[in-house]
């Protein structure tokens, strides 16, 4: 890690669950972490409560709506004006709704197209730009999810809709970064980590309940920091990572 001190991260979706984990990890191991999300009190709150100093100095908050293009750029560029750039992107920021595929309403689905798609392009875009202009070998972290390898099983009253094809993008958004980066010239990495079911506000305590064995939030920025501390020429591209006794 030590060719990481006091580079820059940006971890979107840090205002809670495995954003937050993520945020404050990184910044423990002596980044600098930009943290964004649209709920600023609870960034403000997590920085807050950061152990010294210090690292309060380390970690800058930034209301940020990934969905928005603008909102992107601007914050990308007052990162790249503020502290010199982006050197690692955390793409954490995801959601789901309830509802069958077959039903649900279009603006609820575009709204989870747009977190988990369309804002995951809007930043590495804005990131690879970054690294590109200053010639960095940076990395691109996409959480992801098993549902992007495999659709979990549904039952009545539970369907994953349209999560599982945007979490297929993912996947298939890696491979394609991959290749990309390669054939530009670049050592840029890219690296997708897909957990299992992981502890977090966004899912319903009784599929926790049902299902019995879950991940948490800790669990998967240990992962983030391993996929970034390994050799300039080493990448992993995929991390899956499952609690013992899942079943899907």
């Amino acid at each position: 890690m030590d060719r990481w001190q006091n580079r820059v991260a940006v971890v979107t979706g840090a205002s809670s669950g495995i954003g937050e984990a993520i945020a404050k990890d990184l910044v423990a191991a002596g980044l600098r972490v930009v943290a964004l999300a649209r709920r600023e009190d609870r960034l403000d709150k997590i920085r807050s409560e950061l152990p010294s100093d210090d690292v309060r100095e380390r970690f800058f908050v930034k209301k940020c709506d990934i969905t928005k293009e603008d909102d992107v750029k601007t914050t990308f560029e007052w990162i790249e004006q503020t502290l010199g750039g982006t050197d690692i992107l955390v793409n954490n920021a995801g959601t789901t709704r309830p509802g069958n595929l077959v039903e649900i309403d279009m603006a609820v689905m575009d709204e989870v197209l747009n977190i988990n798609v369309r804002g995951l392009i809007y930043c590495t875009q804005a990131a690879f730009k970054s690294m590109k202009a200053r010639n960095f070998d940076g990395h691109i972290v996409h959480i992801n999810s098993i549902a992007g390898h495999n659709v979990p099983i549904t039952r009545p009253g539970l369907s994953y809709n349209i999560y599982p094809p945007t979490k297929f993008a993912v996947t298939a958004i890696n491979e394609v970064m991959r290749n990309e980066l390669r054939d530009l010239g670049t050592k840029i990495k890219t690296t997708s980590i897909s957990p299992g079911l992981v502890r977090t506000e966004i899912i319903p305590d009784e599929l926790y309940n049902e299902i019995g064995v879950y991940l948490n939030a800790e669990d998967i920025s240990q992962a983030v920091m391993f996929a970034i501390s390994t050799p300039p020429h080493v990448q992993i591209h995929e991390i899956v990572v499952k609690p013992v006794g899942e079943r899907f």
